[in-house]
C-alpha cells in the first residue's frame, strides 16, 4: 500500500493553492516531493503536456474548486465514481485524483530513467473525464478513525501469534526510517487542514507501512496453510481500512466545506 501516493500530494498541495493558502511555487515543489518532475497531458486547450502550475491554475479556471483522491484496488474501487474507461486507469494506477466542480480525474503514469544508482523519476498526469457522482466507499474522517482503532484491536493478537506484527530489527529501522520523514515533513497534508485529519493520516501511514512489511515478510511465523490463511486474513481487512482513511484523511477538506453549508 503506498503510505505517501503521488495523488495524496497532488490533492492536498493542490487544495491548499486553490483556497489561497500557499503560492504556486510552494506547491508544485510539495507536490512534485522527490521526483525529477511532474507533467500534465491531455489539459482541455494544451495539445502537449503542461507543468503542474499552469494545469492547476487551468484547472480553477475550468472550475475546479477542490481535489480528492482514489486509492481503488482490486475488487475495491475506493474513491471511484466512473466511467468504466477512467476506473480501469486508476486501477491499473492504484490511485488518481478527482476534481470537484468540474468533470475530470486525473491519473499518474510514472517513468524511470537514468543509470543504475542515479535514476530519476518523471510523472506525467493524464486528464480524463469522470463522471459527477458520489465516491465509491469513502468513509467520514470521523468513521476512518473509529475504523482503523477496530481493525488494530481485532488484528493485533492474530497477526502477533503468527509473527507477522511487525516485530524484529527489519522492521524497527523501517518504522524509524518513516518516522524520520514524518518529523522532516510535518505538513504532508498542507495548509488548511484539521488536525484530526493529520492524526488519522500518520496512524493510517504508520498502520500500512506495518501491512507491507507484514507481507514483505514471507509467512512470518504461519507454518501451515491454516495459519497462512489466517495471516492473509487478519491482513487484508487491516490494509483495506487503512487506505479508506487515507482516501478520508486527504479528502477532508472538501468534507469540512460540505459540512459548513
Amino acid at each position: 500500500m503506498l503510505s505517501e501516493p503521488r495523488s495524496g500530494r497532488l490533492a492536498a498541495w493542490g487544495n491548499a493553492l486553490l483556497a489561497g493558502l500557499v503560492s504556486p511555487d510552494v506547491a508544485v515543489l510539495a507536490i512534485v516531493g522527490e521526483d525529477a518532475v511532474h507533467r500534465v497531458e491531455g489539459l482541455p486547450g494544451e495539445s502537449a503536456p503542461v507543468g503542474l502550475t499552469l494545469a492547476l491554475g487551468r484547472l480553477r479556471t475550468l472550475g475546479v474548486t477542490a481535489l480528492r483522491v482514489a486509492l481503488p484496488a482490486p475488487g475495491h474501487p475506493l474513491g471511484l465514481s466512473g466511467p468504466p474507461e477512467f476506473n480501469a486507469r486508476a486501477l491499473e494506477a492504484e490511485e488518481a485524483v478527482i476534481c470537484h466542480g468540474a468533470a475530470f480525474g486525473l491519473v499518474p503514469e510514472v517513468h524511470e530513467a537514468g543509470p543504475a544508482g542515479d535514476v530519476h523519476v518523471e510523472v506525467v498526469w493524464q486528464v480524463l473525464p469522470v463522471r459527477e457522482a458520489p465516491p465509491a466507499d469513502v468513509p467520514s474522517l470521523g468513521e476512518a478513525e473509529r475504523e482503523l482503532a477496530e481493525a488494530l484491536r481485532d488484528a493485533t493478537e492474530v497477526l502477533a501469534k503468527l509473527d507477522v506484527a511487525g516485530s524484529g530489527p527489519v522492521a524497527e529501522a523501517a518504522i524509524d526510517a518513516y518516522r524520520a520523514r514524518a518529523e522532516r515533513g510535518r505538513e504532508v497534508l498542507a495548509p488548511g487542514y484539521p488536525p484530526r485529519a493529520v492524526r488519522v493520516l500518520e496512524l493510517a501511514q504508520r498502520v500500512g507501512l506495518l501491512v507491507s512489511l507484514a507481507y514483505e515478510n514471507g509467512h512470518g511465523g504461519a507454518a501451515s496453510a491454516s495459519e497462512m490463511a489466517a495471516r492473509q486474513a487478519a491482513l487484508r481487512p487491516v490494509e483495506r481500512t487503512a487506505r479508506r482513511a487515507l482516501v478520508a484523511a486527504y479528502d477532508s477538506v472538501l468534507e469540512e466545506r460540505e459540512r459548513g453549508r
